[in-house]
């Protein structure tokens, strides 16, 4: 028995043990972890340091925050929630019951090696299951202290942390688990499904694709090109929902292009590559690949790069075509293209006849033209005149379509997406006599009967809004009934 099919076994016997279905267990865990990330802080950023010269800022706030509101709402998430009756079930107790799946098995991704590894953690254990951890080896520096340090606070047996490459993934694919969550790019993606298949595993596919940013030439170009300079370039492009091209008509490329070089020199000095807070691509692999996407096209900023330490400097190129090397895959990298169209219409074509993104990036001052992108296009997330924040808000799903991936997490969105979401109705035994309509012979009278009270819906709620409004009715006018009685009774004594 191999090592990881050991790992997975021992999951499978804790969980089944029950010992991670009670909530004050999941709240317990939850706190353990938010502990975790708040004393071992300085472990973390000095690993992340290492692998992606960035500071861990983004990705520890975004993971308390997670953590913080899970805790607050869990009893409010793991309650039955009733839902709508038909006369037939009028009188039965019908709602549904979140339960746990399993082992979940959670593969992350390098590029932010601690928020999108340990927030679908989050959602493992606030939905009460047990979760295997695979950190990705390319940030090996993360992954070794999280293998290190997080089984200092976590359960051992419910929430182990195994490392290792392709070799060690590939046989945790093999095991049979209850869900997988896999964070990455789509190629490997196809992988882990056909893996899950043999055991009619469900996914959750977090992928990329090339997320566009559509620039009205009406908008303040100052501060849209501030914005998407900043969500760019952060984390050296190593984001999956980084603007990967710009579209904009001709008429501004220029001043699209001048607008950024000034914010990069705003936000990273004249010199980038001597600036601490500018990060470095992942590996020398990476490196190279993203510096092939520059063949064939006009670098107008950057374009500089220092193989040896993994530094590519800014870069934004003009005057692309869909048909050049860097339209061809997601850049995940510090290079931006600039694609000229005529205006909506052609950016909206050249959108839909791509694969559907992970983001959708639209800067106008024009509401009505967001709403259109809004209504004829499809992508994970849309967000209008910023880039990015949309990964904050704990109470939006994040999440793909398409090729872009499938499933959602944050907040309640992955808590429901790692439980299983059981319907429950008990009814009970007197009444008898009501059922005979389901039970043959079947005449056309009782099929009359039947189709009644199997389609008429019964809105509860707004029968106890009737009976609340009948009842202060009938108290008002019991109170109207008193005053003039007790007015009646006044007059008479006089």
């Amino acid at each position: 028995m191999s090592r990881e099919q050991l790992v997975v076994e021992r999951a499978r016997r804790a969980f089944q043990t029950g010992m991670s279905k009670p909530l004050k267990f999941r709240v317990h865990q939850l706190k353990n972890l938010h502990r975790f990330i708040t004393e071992r802080h300085k472990d973390i950023a000095d690993a992340v340091k290492k692998d992606l010269n960035k500071v861990s800022l983004f990705e520890t706030l975004g993971l308390e925050g997670e953590i913080d509101v899970a805790v607050e709402r869990l009893a409010e998430w793991a309650a039955p929630r009733p839902v709508e009756k038909s006369l037939l079930t009028i009188l039965d107790e019908v709602y549904i019951q979140p339960e746990p799946l399993g082992v979940v098995l959670i593969i992350g991704a390098w590029n932010y090696p601690w928020a999108v590894t340990l927030q679908p953690l989050v959602a493992a254990i606030a939905a009460g299951n047990a979760a295997v951890v695979k950190p990705s080896e390319v940030s090996s520096h993360s992954a070794k202290v999280m293998e290190e340090l997080l089984p200092l606070y976590l359960d051992k047996e419910l929430y182990p942390v195994v490392c290792g490459g392709v070799s060690e993934t590939q046989e945790l694919l093999r095991q049979r688990f209850d869900h997988i969550f896999y964070t990455g790019n789509s190629t490997v993606g196809k992988l882990v499904m056909e893996a899950a298949a043999r055991h009619l595993t469900p996914v959750t596919l977090e992928l990329g694709g090339k997320s566009p940013c559509y620039i009205d030439k009406d908008v303040d170009l100052r501060v849209a090109c501030r914005r998407i300079t900043w969500g760019k370039f952060v984390n050296c492009g190593q984001t999956c929902i980084a603007p990967d091209y710009i579209l904009c008509e001709p008429s501004i490329q220029n001043r699209v292009v001048e607008e950024i070089r000034k914010c990069i020199t705003e936000f990273y000095t004249d010199d980038p590559k001597t600036f601490e807070d500018y990060g470095r691509i992942i590996n020398q692999r990476h490196f190279q690949r993203v510096m092939s996407l520059l063949e064939g096209s006009t670098v107008a900023i950057g374009g500089d790069s220092d193989q040896s330490q993994c530094y590519i400097a800014p870069t934004v190129l003009k005057d692309v075509t869909g048909a050049s090397k860097v339209m061809q895959e997601e850049i995940f990298g510090p290079v931006l293209p600039i694609v000229t169209v005529s205006g909506v219409d052609e950016a909206i074509q050249f959108i839909n006849e791509r694969e559907k993104p992970l983001a959708l990036y639209v800067f106008s001052p024009d509401n009505k033209l967001i709403r259109r992108v809004i209504a004829e296009t499809s992508s994970g997330a849309l967000v209008a005149n910023d880039c990015l924040v949309h990964f904050t808000v704990n109470a939006l799903p994040f999440g793909g379509v398409g090729n872009s991936g499938m499933g959602r997490y944050h907040s309640q969105h992955g808590f429901d997406q790692l439980s299983h979401l059981r319907a429950c109705l008990i009814k009970k035994l007197n009444m008898e006599d009501s059922n005979a309509m389901r039970y043959p012979p079947h005449t056309a009278k009782k099929l009359g009967w039947a189709r009644f009270f199997f389609l008429k819906r019964v809105n509860l709620r707004r029968l106890r809004r009737m009976a609340l409004l009948a009842l202060f009715s009938a108290l008002a006018a019991f109170i109207v009934q008193i005053d003039y009685s007790t007015g009646q009774i006044d007059r008479q004594v006089r």
